[in-house]
């Protein structure tokens, strides 16, 4: 039997977390199949596509930094929503083409789908950071009815967000540094509302500076949700915690996102009700 492989592409790749829970995928499911990092630099993207079209037993390969809008013009089709999004991190081969995906946004929502199932009289949503990953959180949130507001340390570029994904939207920016200090504002009834607090920077992620947001400027009732995933507990959910908030990790948002991916390369559901014994595995 041909033993199929897949792999995660970027420079660094070292840290990534994805061949561990593909790995732990595999060996669940007893498949005869191998995924592996790759680093691949900016300068080699496109030699490193036209090998792997040679091996047929490659399926395929997920993209972080920096390569997830790089590549777009090296494949042979984009899907419609990667292609709204502006931004490829699943590549799948498909007959003879190279396909691109985006799996981020489905991956960032589905932690959050008991929320989202509710109705509710209004949905916000304050996004930190203006980055690559606040477009998959930004995308998600749009066509979920959320008003937003995006705040970095250009507000420049929180608006172009936002011009990207809903022109027409009632939303807003701030700077960054507007959340570090306490509030004394008195939130109206959060009753049959849903209020997100979303840290979408590398803010708190190992080896960067921790993210300073104070937790008076979150109404009664928010979910703090930080897409880092090393470390796991980030000081922002720590002190969300501490202030009575429910916390949502990076870890869930990585699980969702692979979750779409493993199934496009190797043909089969993982198996979700491991997820515990999965977070053991990659949890540092």
């Amino acid at each position: 039997m041909t033993r199929l492989i897949a792999e995660v592409i970027g420079d660094p790749i070292g840290h990534s977390k994805s061949p561990a829970i593909h790995g732990f995928w595999i060996a669940e499911l007893g498949l005869e199949a191998d995924y592996r990092a790759h680093r691949v630099t900016a300068e080699g993207l496109g030699d490193y596509l036209a090998r792997r079209r040679a091996e047929p037993q490659w399926r395929g390969c997920n993209v972080t930094m920096p390569h997830k809008q790089a590549i777009i013009p090296l494949l042979d089709r984009i899907d419609p929503f990667a292609a709204r999004v502006g931004a490829v991190n699943t590549v799948v081969r498909e007959g003879e083409e190279l396909v691109g995906y985006n799996t981020d946004v489905a991956g960032f929502l589905e932690p959050l789908g008991p929320v989202l199932e509710r109705r509710h009289l209004f949905r916000m949503a304050r996004v930190l950071g203006t980055g690559g990953a606040a477009r998959a959180v930004v995308a998600g949130l749009v066509d979920h009815g959320f008003t937003l507001v995006v705040a970095g340390r250009n507000p420049d570029k929180a608006r172009a967000l936002l011009d990207r994904f809903d022109p027409e939207g009632e939303h807003h920016v701030a700077e960054l540094r507007h959340f570090a200090a306490p509030t004394a504002f008195r939130f109206d009834d959060r009753a049959h509302c849903c209020d997100l607090v979303i840290n979408a920077s590398p803010l708190g992620m190992r080896g960067q500076p921790p993210l300073a947001f104070d937790w008076s400027h979150a109404p009664p009732g928010s979910i703090a949700y930080d897409i880092v995933t090393d470390p796991v507990e980030t000081g922002f959910l720590a002190d969300a915690r501490a202030a009575g908030f429910d916390t949502i990790d990076g870890l869930a948002m990585l699980i969702g996102q692979a979750r779409e991916a493993f199934a496009r390369f190797f043909g089969r559901q993982p198996p979700r009700e491991r997820d515990a014994a999965l977070r053991e595995r990659i949890a540092p």
